[in-house]
């Protein structure tokens, strides 16, 4: 089988675990040499072991906190330092506070979810696109379907991920010029490490698991790989696809649910 990203230089933050790590692994399995970043080294010095040594394609683990502007500048320079462009950047790393109710929610753990979830990717698209233009590239936004439909009791969240799906096709609009594409992926219930912390944070972590299960049509949760999948076919073969928002949802987003049955 024929390599689909040989030799394209792909930058990954929050590349270290969950679909991040899908993602990486996906890419490097199609030939593709990836820079990709998290704040913990254990797991990331871990995963770029695991994959140099199966290869076909590379990685480099870089520690870097994505919330922090120097730490997104130096990982940009180190990919291109070592491998001399960018094909395609994607911005992954975030996250998912436990729910809290708008009452109890601050000012500044709003502020602090917006500056990791958001500013974190305009920055990198920003120190990114000089090199992505040179090649044409593409930028792969991870937003998540709730961005679209909503999400009880995560309103902070919801709105980071409803802005970077907003940003994603403003930017294809100013980077059609220069022949960079840029899309975004909106994953629903995908079976991550993040999930299952959440799930334990409930009184019933294996109910909740299941309940996850049952928001979606196919009766299942995504998977890490199946987002390594999605991204490799916005960066490698949806060459007329630009400011599209990839719903990776099982069907979540389908039908009639049960709204009126939510506790107050």
């Amino acid at each position: 089988m024929s390599l689909r990203y040989h030799n394209k230089v792909a930058v990954v933050t929050g590349g270290s675990k969950g679909i991040g790590r899908g993602i990486v692994k996906v890419f490097v399995e199609n030939g593709a040499k990836v820079v990709f970043c998290a704040r913990g080294g254990a797991a990331g010095e871990a995963l770029e072991a695991e994959l140099n040594k199966a290869g076909p394609g590379s990685c480099t683990f870089v520690s870097c906190d994505i919330s922090k502007e120097e730490d997104i500048k130096r990982l940009i320079s180190v990919t291109v330092e070592r491998h001399g462009h960018i094909d395609c950047l994607v911005n992954n790393a975030g996250w998912h506070p436990p729910h809290k109710p708008t009452d109890d929610t601050t000012a500044e753990e709003f502020r602090d979810l917006l500056n990791l979830n958001l500013v974190s990717y305009f920055l990198a698209s920003k120190f990114a696109l000089p090199h992505l233009r040179q090649r044409q590239g593409n930028i792969i936004n991870v937003s998540s379907l709730v961005g679209t439909i909503g999400q009880r009791d995560a309103a902070p969240y919801v709105a980071t991920k409803g802005a970077i799906i907003s940003m994603t096709k403003a930017m294809a609009v100013d980077e059609s010029r220069f022949n960079v594409r840029v899309n975004c992926i909106s994953p629903g219930n995908v079976m991550t490490p993040l999930w299952e912390e959440l799930a334990g944070q409930t009184p019933d972590a294996a109910a909740a698991i299941k309940a996850g299960e049952n928001a979606q049509l196919m009766g299942r949760m995504g998977t890490e790989a199946e987002c390594g999948l999605a991204a490799l076919y916005l960066a490698a073969d949806a060459t007329f696809c630009t400011g599209i928002d990839l719903l990776l949802s099982g069907g979540a987003e389908l039908n009639y649910g049960f709204k009126s049955q939510i506790p107050s």
